[in-house]
């Protein structure tokens, strides 16, 4: 840069500086600052914590100071710091052993006097500053943060000023969410060099620290300051407000923008097409590229694709294609967003081998498919039960070097899972295997869910053993699938070897595993062991419920064994205050259907002391047994 444009520079800076510093007295003096603040943030620093201190500044300091040795002069210290930060070969360090006993005294007013000393040196003040925060343990206020990023802005270095903005930004969040940056870094132009850039770094920070409202209301307050931002920082806000479908808000800044004088570029326009199409009024849509276009901006490719998925997913394709045919005529060239979206409009209205034409043609036209053509394709295919010409997809695109994601091996398993051919969604997974895809933990789960819920548990199992010799461990979840599904088909011998297996990979058994065991072992006449598993999980700190109890004591009364299922009934009233007034009836039943009324009346007298109630169909238990004897 030649001197006589650097000196250019320099002056615009300076008159940018001196007419916004005018501009912010007036603010301040005028009750529009406040009216905003109680509005959007309310305010809750005082003046006195945001005064910078003059450099020279002494008051209130005790006058016997200047007796003690300079290294032990509390009113030395901002001289010390500065002069080993003008050493060639600065060590803070060195100077922290020395001045030990004077950094007490290093405090919110020292560190921004130092700051000040250094604006014409960034690097002293980011070396100083990180000196502070990393060495000190010291917690820089919002001031000194604004002083440093003042100066590092000032400066031009803009990586490391967003940094510490990011990092101000989340201290003030977690810390005093009522603090107003804006505000602080406004009054600290008074004392330091500064560049109206840092208003637009705000924005951007906000933003991208995901605080889109904060964002907005310093837009707002910079604006209302009489700061104009920059297109970009418009631009990054806009599409913050987009993402969280804020169209009122959008529409306030593009009219803000235009207000103030913020000239929109082809990127603001895209943005707002996008948030119209969200809005879904096509009239709209149409009335806005128009103007756009009068504007002098001619919609790209990024337009017309946002423009074509919002036509094909309210399925309306016929405009759609209507605009692909247009971005030829007006020299736009379709790109892969292009081809793809117009896809899967018409894969939604089960018009595939279409969409397959249309593929083609991308292909000839010189574009190479990826992963999003191909899926869009295979689910297409699949939501019309074509499984071979899935597989015929899957084939091609590894041939071509593209490796199936999560989403593909999601979408064949569905697929094979509609036809009811799991076992070939097994297969087809293995087979991938051998292809080195890289198969996703989540597929397997999906995959192992899925058999074990078709009643597949051995090849849920078997495809478990297989994946876990690559690493692959199991949540509690899928032992529990496969255990029920193992209990399901009443083989609860393997279902108790996976038990087993849980605790050796420190996955504890639940209320979920145990309560499969149980209910499989009492309906196979096992119920003495479903007990022995009951002890052991009331051991572990379970407790049993309600289906529990009534598979045990149904399992005792159909072996039986009323006085067993007579004491769990005790058990679990006692120890768990599980009332089920079904495990009762069903062993009153067997008291009735023996005829034995003098233990059916017995039971109840023992029940009715552990809490159990006679219901209407212990009633007609008793009524029944006492029928079946007087026929006896």
């Amino acid at each position: 840069m030649s001197r006589a444009s650097s000196t250019y520079h320099v002056n615009r800076i300076r008159n940018i500086q001196s007419n916004l510093t005018l501009a912010v007295r007036k603010y301040f003096s005028s009750n529009s600052f406040s009216k905003v603040n109680s509005l959007l943030i309310p305010s809750s620093s005082s003046s006195s914590q945001l005064t910078v201190p003059g450099v020279d500044s002494k008051s209130g300091l005790n006058p016997l100071y200047h007796l003690l040795p300079p290294n032990q002069n509390p009113t030395n210290i901002v001289n010390l710091i500065c002069s080993s930060l003008r050493q060639e070969n600065t060590s803070l360090s060195l100077l922290q052993n020395s001045i030990k006993g004077l950094l007490p005294h290093l405090g919110t007013r020292e560190i921004s006097r130092v700051l000040l000393r250094c604006q014409s040196d960034h690097s002293s003040a980011l070396i100083f500053f990180n000196w502070v925060k990393n060495d000190l343990g010291l917690k820089p206020t919002t001031q000194n943060y604004c002083l440093i990023l003042h100066i590092l802005a000032w400066s031009r270095k803009f990586s490391p000023a967003m940094t510490l903005l990011s990092e101000l930004i989340g201290m003030v969040k977690d810390v005093s969410p009522k603090e107003d940056i804006f505000q602080t870094l406004v009054l600290c132009t008074e004392n330091c060099n500064w560049d109206p850039v840092i208003f637009d770094m705000l924005i951007k920070a906000y933003v991208k620290a995901g605080m889109i409202r904060e964002g907005f209301i310093a837009f707002e307050k910079i604006v209302e300051v009489g700061f104009s931002p920059s297109v970009i920082s418009c631009n990054c806000l806009l599409n913050g407000l987009a993402k969280l479908n804020y169209v009122e808000q959008c529409w306030h800044v593009y009219e803000e923008m235009g207000r103030i004088g913020v000239h929109p570029n082809g990127y603001t326009f895209n943005i707002l097409t996008r948030v119209l199409c969200k809005d879904e009024d096509v009239e709209k849509v149409n009335a806005f590229i128009e103007k756009m276009e009068e504007e002098g901006f001619d919609p790209d490719v990024v337009t017309y694709n946002t423009l074509i998925s919002s036509y094909c997913r309210k399925g309306r394709l016929g405009d759609a294609f209507y605009l692909y045919r247009i971005m030829y005529r007006r020299n736009v060239i379709p790109d892969l967003v292009s081809f793809t979206a117009l896809m899967n409009g018409l894969c939604r209205q089960g018009r595939v081998g279409e969409a397959h034409q249309l593929f083609h043609r991308m292909v000839h036209r010189g574009l190479n498919p990826d992963i999003v053509s191909y899926n869009t394709l295979i689910r297409g295919y699949c939501n019309d039960g074509k499984i071979q010409e899935c597989r015929s997809l899957l084939h091609e695109m590894i041939g071509n070097g593209i490796l199936p994601d999560s989403f593909t091996c999601r979408v064949l398993v569905d697929g094979y899972q509609k036809e009811g051919k799991l076992l070939s969604a097994l297969n087809l997974v293995v087979e991938l295997k051998r292809f080195e895809v890289n198969i996703s933990h989540g597929i397997y789960d999906y995959l192992m869910v899925a058999l074990c819920r078709a009643n597949h548990p051995f090849a849920a199992k078997s495809l478990l053993e297989r994946i876990s010799q690559d690493g692959y461990v199991p949540d509690a979840i899928i032992y529990n699938e496969l255990i029920e599904s193992l209990c399901r088909c009443d083989y609860v011998t393997e279902a108790l070897v996976l038990k087993n297996n849980m605790l050796h990979i420190c996955t504890k058994p639940n209320l979920v595993t145990y309560k499969a065991l149980v209910e499989c072992l009492c309906r196979i006449h096992r119920t003495a062991e479903g007990e022995s598993l009951l002890r052991e999980m009331a051991e572990s700190g379970l407790s049993p419920d309600t289906e529990m109890c009534r598979a045990l004591v149904n399992g005792y009364c159909q072996e039986s064994n009323a006085a067993k299922a007579e004491s769990l009934l005790e058990f679990f009233a006692k120890k768990f205050q599980v009332f089920d007034p079904q495990s009762y009836n069903a062993l009153a039943k067997v008291f009735s259907e023996d005829g034995d009324v003098v233990r059916l009346l017995d039971l109840q007298d023992r029940m009715q002391k552990v809490g159990f109630l006679p219901n209407s169909l212990t009633c007609k238990y008793v009524i029944q047994g006492l029928w079946k004897k007087v026929q006896t």
